[in-house]
């Protein structure tokens, strides 16, 4: 069994003047998510063997703040394929995950984290893929598990959303999204 978990990073500042989207920082909601996040990572005694981000700056900010909510560091691999990156590019980077790692964690953007989350599971009237397909807000977890043995086995519509939890389900005042 192969446990893959997905985090969009949290909201970020569309008022901050930057040169690049790839430099746009969190916002201060984004800010409060991503560390209510880790606290859920903390309480939910959720670990992960191989965590790979996006390196934008509103990734390396969420994983500070998750990190915060932690109460301690994440060893994350930056990965410049996953910034903006689509689905099918998300899925091929889980397919080439080595087969020791049995929980992955991708942190990255949409739309390719919500994509991957649907064409990962099969489409039915599934509660938890039902609010997938509705939205996937900022700084919320799914979590996709695949029966095989080896991350090679995963293919579309053969994995099972298990968890999807947005910050507003843990707070209230961090939702909804804009």
């Amino acid at each position: 069994m192969r446990t893959l978990s997905l985090l969009r990073h949290a909201k970020s500042s569309w008022d901050d003047p930057v040169e690049t989207d790839f430099d746009r920082p969190l916002n201060g909601r984004g800010r409060r998510a991503a560390v209510r996040m880790g606290r859920y990572l903390r309480d939910e005694g959720l670990a992960f063997d191989r965590i790979i981000a996006s390196p934008a700056l509103r990734i390396r900010q969420t994983i500070e703040g998750l990190e915060e909510g932690l109460g301690g560091r994440l060893q994350v691999t930056f990965d410049r394929r996953i910034y903006m990156a689509s689905a099918v590019t998300l899925f091929d980077l889980v397919q080439a995950e080595s087969d020791a790692t049995g929980r992955l964690l991708l942190v990255g953007h949409n739309p390719g984290l919500e994509d991957l989350a649907l064409i990962a599971t099969p489409e039915d009237d599934a509660p938890l893929r039902a609010e997938a397909y509705k939205k996937y807000p900022t700084a919320t977890l799914a979590e996709i598990v695949f029966e095989g043995a080896r991350w090679a086995e995963a293919a579309e519509g053969k994995g099972r959303l298990t968890r999807f939890v947005r910050p507003r389900d843990l707070d209230p005042s961090l939702g909804p999204d804009d």
